[in-house]
């Protein structure tokens, strides 16, 4: 459980942070803490609890940081310049262009394919829950894109287009367990470096970045993924969840960029070098997993 990490992690190498104990612990923390709860009489000893690991989730996402800060600190500062990068990592970025993708479409097997999903399903922080936490006391402009997004993720009003639901019923389908148990560290730590940076206000800047660059290199991916269900003989309702992504997050990446990331940079150049980090970050946390699934069902 998460109460079993003790904060000697923060005088740990970077790699003692990469773990599967270390990931699991957090990863049930924060599946325990941002469920909706009832008041108890020892709030007090939960507190304490929370703070020795959010501590513990500052060092890992430092961690993360260092890997990137120079690379990040690089990037231009107008807003045209800083997007015109961003939109690169689409070609460029860690992680893009895995060979794993179009294996998957063209040769994985049922099992094998079962076995990719149940680690995502896992590893999934629930896009909608995260981009509802990075908005808060955001710039007004910004912050109608990422309610926009939003109401896109909560099928706009109508429960049968949610986007949560759609994964749901493909696990059914699928009939995999996405247990945290069961999963590698490295999906759980994208899923933790992404819950870390929405629900902490000074990683906000970081969450938006990372965000963005879902939705930028999502699409080819997802219509990989897509093309792989249906080979195996999944229909189009059962793999609507990725046909889905394949599609819709084109124009929200082109949204995101243009309502969201101009504008915050504009405002504050600053940002930008914030706003990269959490793209790497991002970025790399995939590249980690589609190594580590490609060691897996590559032998």
């Amino acid at each position: 459980m998460a109460t079993r990490i003790t904060d000697a992690g923060l005088r740990r190498s970077a790699s003692q942070f990469l773990t599967d104990s270390f990931q699991r612990g957090l990863a049930h923390w924060n599946r325990e803490r941002l469920a909706p709860q009832f008041a108890t009489d020892d709030w007090q000893k939960t507190l304490e609890r929370d703070l020795r690991m959010t501590r513990l989730e500052g060092g890992f996402i430092e961690e993360l940081r260092a890997e990137i800060v120079a690379e990040a600190a690089a990037v231009p500062q107008d807003a045209e310049g800083f997007v015109a990068w961003f939109e690169g990592l689409k070609a460029t970025g860690p992680g893009q262009g895995d060979p794993l993708f179009p294996w998957l479409a063209e040769e994985a097997t049922r099992d094998e394919l079962r076995w990719f999903f149940e680690q995502e399903a896992a590893g999934e922080a629930g896009f909608d829950d995260l981009v509802a936490y990075t908005q808060v006391k955001l710039p007004k402009q910004a912050k109608m894109e990422l309610a926009a997004n939003y109401w896109d993720e909560m099928g706009r009003g109508n429960m049968k287009g949610m986007h949560g639901p759609m994964l749901d019923a493909l696990v059914e389908t699928l009939e995999v367990d996405p247990a945290i148990e069961n999963t590698v560290w490295e999906s759980l730590a994208l899923a933790n470096a992404m819950t870390a940076m929405a629900t902490t206000r000074r990683y906000a800047w970081q969450s938006v970045g990372a965000l963005g660059v879902i939705e930028l290199t999502a699409p080819g991916r997802s219509a990989l993924v897509a093309k792989g269900l249906k080979r195996i003989g999944l229909s189009e309702r059962e793999r609507r969840y990725f046909d889905l992504h394949a599609v819709l997050d084109v124009k929200h990446s082109a949204d995101w960029n243009a309502n969201a990331l101009i504008p915050l940079v504009q405002e504050d150049p600053r940002r930008a070098a914030a706003i990269a980090e959490g793209a790497l970050i991002r970025l790399n946390c995939g590249a980690r997993c589609f190594e580590r699934y490609r060691t897996h069902l590559w032998g």
